[in-house]
């Protein structure tokens, strides 16, 4: 290894290490990255910046938008009163009819909402019909996942990924290969889409726990006031109690509802509660009124504020419209990839982009978001955390570190053109190290840090890169076995009251059908 590649080698592992320690936000850790790069002279100013004029980070910013235009129309939770059966059924049966749906509308949507909208509302529904909530809210979690993997929108790591590829393109480093269409992913995501779901709905049930505990009912007589909400809010990174005690920060003064109790990993907090420090995986159960909703609800503070049995108030005109123009938009970009369109308006390139941003402007017209909060529906630190892994992946392969690694990933299969099984065993490497990074750092980063290995490792085998670049969006998704590693998977363990290891008994099998499923579909597929 040259000295550069050492330096950024070390840069790497400083970075990881911070992300799991959790003591700064990962945008700004992937940001310290790229400044010791830039430190280094491993890359230059412009190759820093470049992420944050990127068409991919900016379309994920403005599919944000979407979602909360989506969200706020109330089409999600019209979809989900349709499709909760109304009578006793056993939970594989319950599962069956709405895990699809789920899946279905990922694909298109961003997986947060869905999941912030669908898990508080299947709880409620599960609890009428005498069902253990805990059956379902993980399955709701990975249906979303299964579903984002399908297409180009479907999560905001395939997005990112494309903006490399069309960056590489643009720049040279990418000589072959072409950037993802809005159902590339489908070829290979279907069969795994289905295939998680076989698994959720007919052998996940019997990994998943029983209910440990009943809701909190702690100071249920005061609920006897009609004006009083029982709310539970998942405190997010932007709380600003974070570190602080409920005795140190008044809860009261900030936002005007009352703690009645904490859960942290699935577990309700005993003892003297009120002087343990908050962490942003807790749960807080409230006593609330409706101008803490009003206030509060659209609020980053908080992952999710579910307010107990309140049904949300729902436009028809408004639903209509968002089905309309999301319709359009996933419509137009297809349609927008062939080339008769590209020959019919060739000044104008009708990408995802251009959709997207459309759609954005529109509902903001509309007023289907709040037009002078907007900013506050994006995920800031998402945005950053992928423009600075554009710097970081092009600092690996300015190094030679990429071409170091692909060299070793290529000799472990005996450089694949005279192995029967090289292929699979290269495809194998790129998977686990990228899930293994998804599962510690986060989806995003994990497929910026990969993307210059199979960049790498194409050109050492002078083939096409895409399928080494479909394996990274399926690896970086496949986030089963933690809730860390998937912000819907820490959303679902407050509300479920999950272990850990619920995770890792139900999430790993999962993990292991998407490797086996991607590792031999791939090659089946684009004839490798």
């Amino acid at each position: 290894m040259t000295f550069s590649s050492i330096y950024v080698l070390i840069v790497l592992v400083m970075m990881v290490v911070a992300l799991v320690r959790d003591k700064m936000r990962p945008g700004l850790i992937l940001m310290s990255a790229v400044v010791l790069l830039l430190c280094g002279k491993i890359i230059e100013p412009k190759e820093a910046l470049e992420g944050f004029s990127n068409k991919g980070m900016i379309t994920v910013a403005l599919l944000y938008l979407v979602s909360e235009g989506v969200r706020k129309s109330g089409v999600l939770e019209r979809i989900i009163y349709h499709i909760l059966p109304k009578g006793r059924l056993n939970v594989s049966k319950a599962n069956t009819r709405f895990l699809p749906v789920i899946s279905f509308l990922s694909a298109f949507l961003n997986n947060t909402p869905v999941v912030v909208i669908f898990a508080p509302m299947i709880k409620n529904w599960a609890h009428k019909m005498h069902l253990p909530p805990t059956k379902f809210l993980i399955p709701l979690s990975y249906a979303t996942i299964l579903g984002g993997m399908c297409t180009l929108i479907g999560t905001s790591t395939n997005i990112v990924l494309d903006g490399l590829i069309q960056d590489g393109i643009a720049n040279g480093f990418v000589k072959t290969g072409h950037q993802l269409g809005m159902f590339e992913l489908s070829k290979v995501g279907l069969f795994i889409c289905l295939s998680g779901l076989f698994y959720l709905i007919m052998i996940a049930p019997y990994l998943l726990p029983n209910d440990r505990q009943a809701d909190i009912e702690e100071g249920s007589e005061e609920l006897r006031d009609p004006n009083v909400i029982k709310v539970e809010a998942i405190v997010s990174h932007r709380f600003p109690g974070l570190g602080k005690t409920l005795r140190q920060f008044d809860f009261y003064s900030h936002f005007g509802a009352t703690v009645k109790g904490i859960r942290r990993s699935g577990q309700r907090l005993s003892g003297d509660w009120m002087n343990t420090p908050m962490t942003s995986k807790d749960t807080l159960i409230l006593d609330a009124n409706q101008h803490f909703l009003d206030s509060w609800g659209d609020s980053r503070a908080f992952w999710m504020i579910n307010a107990i049995g309140v049904e949300p108030q729902m436009g028809s005109k408004k639903r209509l419209l968002a089905i309309v123009l999301l319709i359009l938009m996933v419509c137009g970009a297809t349609l927008g990839e062939l080339d008769v369109v590209k020959q019919f308006v060739p000044h104008l390139k009708l990408d995802m982009f251009f959709f997207a941003a459309v759609t954005a402007v529109v509902m903001a017209w509309c007023g289907m978001y709040n037009q002078r909060r907007y900013t506050k529906f994006i995920s800031w630190d998402v945005i950053i955390t992928i423009a600075c892994a554009f710097g970081i992946s092009k600092g690996m392969i300015n190094s030679g570190f990429a071409d170091f690694i692909s060299g070793y990933i290529i000799s472990l299969a005996e450089t694949a053109r005279h192995s029967e099984n090289g292929i699979y065993i290269m495809l194998a490497a790129l998977f686990l190290i990228t899930n293994l990074f998804t599962e510690i750092v986060t989806n995003n980063a994990a497929a910026a840090l990969s993307f210059p290995l199979a960049v790498s490792i194409s050109e050492k085998l002078g083939c096409d890169p895409t399928p080494f670049f479909i394996c990274i969006c399926f690896a970086a998704s496949a986030s089963f076995s933690t809730p860390i590693g998937y912000q819907t998977n820490l959303i679902v363990q407050g509300v479920g009251g999950y272990k850990f290891t619920d995770f890792i008994k139900v999430g790993l099998p999962l993990n292991i059908i998407v490797f086996i499923l991607s590792i031999f579909l791939i090659p089946l597929i684009y004839g490798m």
